[in-house]
């Protein structure tokens, strides 16, 4: 495993990517302290749980919508929709003052 100083990174991208490329972690460290771990995709790492992980982050971050957070997760919305309930995330997100004007206007 190849380490990365943070200053590294503008100087050394490249070789950054090539250690990605070539299936190798890398890790990134700040005043000598790890800092994050760069772990390059693979189908093995995706099928092993960190397309759910990302999903999750994306959804939760506002970065994508729940059929979109689906997609990404390899799973049925449904079923992605059950695994964000049991993480105690919402996936509806509306003041409950609205929610109870749009409920007034439907009826």
């Amino acid at each position: 495993m190849e380490t990365f100083g943070i200053r590294d990174l503008r100087e050394r991208s490249g070789d950054l990517t090539r250690t990605a490329e070539s299936g190798q972690m890398a890790l990134i460290t700040c005043r000598d302290k790890p800092l994050l771990l760069g772990i390059p995709f693979s189908d093995e790492l995706l099928e092993q749980g960190v397309a759910l992980n990302l999903a999750i982050h994306l959804f939760r971050n506002d970065v994508v919508t729940l059929a979109k957070g689906a997609r990404i997760a390899r799973v049925s919305l449904a079923d992605f929709i059950r695994m964000l309930g049991t993480q105690g995330i919402p996936v509806v997100d509306h003041d409950p003052e609205d929610l109870d004007s749009d409920l007034e206007n439907l009826g």
